[in-house]
């Protein structure tokens, strides 16, 4: 490949892939990363800022991606970028719950009625299982203080199962119809309960309102992280102001820290923004954005 400088190279990345492109140089421009998720159907475009990223270049891509119609945000560099940063407890949270006794098909129904296009087993059929397994080790690595292992996936995989790939996961799919729930899954998801052991004797009573807090709170919280560290300066970065649209009590993350551990321990910046009254959506402050790891 023949190349005129200056010019920049730019890799689509796996969010298991984060700062393993980030020390190249080419003359005054350096290579910077983009992250589209996933490119087919999102029209989201994260472009990725690292120590060396000249800002001539970020404007170079931003205009790059406003061309192939695609919408552009500035994040940092940090396992997961920032929009799967964000998202990485949603299926962790799904799958705490199903170890404690709720019905899988259940949670997808709740989480697509409250107007996501899909739940997050089903999502996880759709990505496959060999990503979900390859992305969580980079999760647990990284933020292993508020992480919850389950072995179901793995499970999954050792039956034979690998979602929509091949036609087998938590649904079946055939060409030309709509998933639909397999119910011979239900032997795998009980020997993934007795290895975690977490189901109090039986499964637990919760309502759909609670299996949308248990999914989607720890999912703002990490969002809060995200601005505390700096990685997106706005919180309208996160285009999660639909989410966050409800005044949410704060403090049920502390009541589920104290039954489940870090997983659900309230961010400082969660709990700072909610001692003082500051809307989440309100700019992070400096103090704030120079604790980014960039």
């Amino acid at each position: 490949m023949l190349c005129f400088l200056p010019f920049v190279m730019c890799f689509s990345l796996s969010p298991s892939l984060h700062g393993k492109f980030t020390s190249m140089e080419f003359g005054p421009w350096i290579n910077d990363e983009w992250h589209k998720i996933p490119v087919h159907l999102m029209p989201l475009l994260e472009i990725v800022r690292t120590q060396k990223t000249s800002p001539q270049t970020i404007l170079d891509l931003m205009t790059v991606g406003k061309v192939i119609k695609k919408v552009p945000v500035v994040v940092g560099n940090c396992t997961g970028f920032a929009v799967n940063r964000a998202f990485f407890p949603y299926a962790q949270g799904a799958h705490l719950l199903v170890n404690l006794g709720v019905d899988e098909f259940r949670i997808d129904r709740v989480i697509s009625n409250f107007g996501l296009p899909m739940g997050p087993f089903q999502l996880q059929d759709l990505a496959g299982y060999g990503v979900a397994m390859a992305v969580g080790k980079e999760y647990e690595k990284a933020f292993s203080d508020r992480i919850f292992k389950s072995p179901l996936v793995e499970l999954l995989v050792k039956k034979g199962r690998n979602g929509k790939n091949n036609g087998k996961g938590f649904y079946t799919y055939e060409k030309g119809s709509k998933p639909k729930p397999d119910p011979s899954v239900l032997p795998i998801i009980e020997e993934s309960r007795r290895i975690t052991n977490i189901m109090p004797g039986k499964p637990i009573l919760i309502t759909d309102k609670e299996i949308l807090e248990m999914v989607l709170f720890p999912v703002v919280n990490e969002a809060c992280q995200v601005l505390d560290e700096g990685i997106v300066v706005r919180a309208s970065d996160l285009d999660i102001t639909s989410a966050l649209g409800m005044s949410f009590p704060s403090y049920r993350l502390k009541k589920w820290s104290e039954m489940y551990g870090g997983f659900y321990k309230p961010s400082k910046f969660l709990e700072e923004r909610a001692i003082k009254g500051i809307p989440l959506s309100a700019p992070a402050t400096p103090a704030a954005t120079s604790k980014s790891r960039l």
